[in-house]
């Protein structure tokens, strides 16, 4: 899929791995809306990238909201590439300390956010994609952010590793759904990226964190995230894939 001139929406687009994304879509010739809470800068980040760049503020796990912004995207010509990027954790243990069982309020409020929320990028970015015309054999395609945790969860992320493993369930099922449509779906599983969380942490943390990857021995950065995320919406035959982007990091049980 050729981008030049292509309506694209970046969920999480207003920092991180989502405006790393933007940035090399935007490079690539793509129009590109930024989908992002109502109190993130996205309004902001948007005006600074340029007339191509657009904000449209939503909660992912809001249906409505989320295709109002949606819609945003599709309006500039129709919407071929959805890059979904929105996610969290947040820390917690079956048992806790005291033996009491865990927090099924912590733990569905990530799965709603990062599973659910994907759910809906898929479907609701399909619907509007298949709307249009095929072009060289596709309507477009979605990619969608997994994580290593999916497959090598540590202690404490329980619910993280439950929402990003279904991701993963998902791509490969959701690329069969949508194939007679010609719609492909795809994931990126990170490993340790160098993201404005991370950059809160203490400097010997951080290179520890760098240390625990084999090669190369640092953390990631959101531009190789864009640059993965932008190849794979161009080749067309690729489709149904998880692709980790981790430095071959294997997470260690804490």
């Amino acid at each position: 899929m050729k981008l030049e001139g292509l309506s694209t929406a970046i969920t999480g687009g207003a920092s991180g791995l989502g405006l790393a994304t933007a940035r090399r879509l935007l490079d690539a010739g793509a129009q590109v809306t930024l989908i992002d809470l109502p109190s993130s800068d996205g309004k902001q980040v948007a005006a600074d990238l340029g007339a191509a760049a657009q904000f449209a503020p939503a909660d992912v796990t809001d249906s409505e909201q989320f295709a109002e912004a949606l819609d945003a995207a599709h309006e500039r010509g129709g919407l071929r590439g959805v890059v979904h990027c929105a996610g969290a954790g947040r820390r917690m243990r079956i048992l806790d300390k005291d033996g009491k069982a865990g927090s099924v309020e912590d733990f569905e409020f990530v799965v709603k956010l990062n599973l659910v929320g994907s759910f809906n990028a898929l479907r609701l970015g399909a619907e509007r994609m298949a709307e249009l015309d095929a072009v060289d054999g596709e309507r477009g395609a979605v990619i969608m952010t997994a994580s290593v945790a999916a497959f090598e969860g540590q202690i404490g992320q329980i619910n993280y590793t439950a929402s990003k493993a279904g991701i993963v369930g998902m791509t490969v099922t959701a690329a069969r759904d949508l194939a007679s449509r010609g719609i492909r779906v795809n994931t990126i599983a990170p490993g340790i990226m160098d993201t404005p969380l991370l950059a809160r942490l203490r400097e010997d943390v951080r290179t520890a964190l760098e240390a625990s990857v084999p090669n190369p021995s640092r953390l990631g950065r959101p531009d190789e995230f864009g640059q993965l995320a932008v190849s794979m919406l161009e080749n067309g035959y690729l489709n149904g894939e998880t692709i980790r982007l981790d430095g071959a990091i294997r997470m260690a049980p804490r």
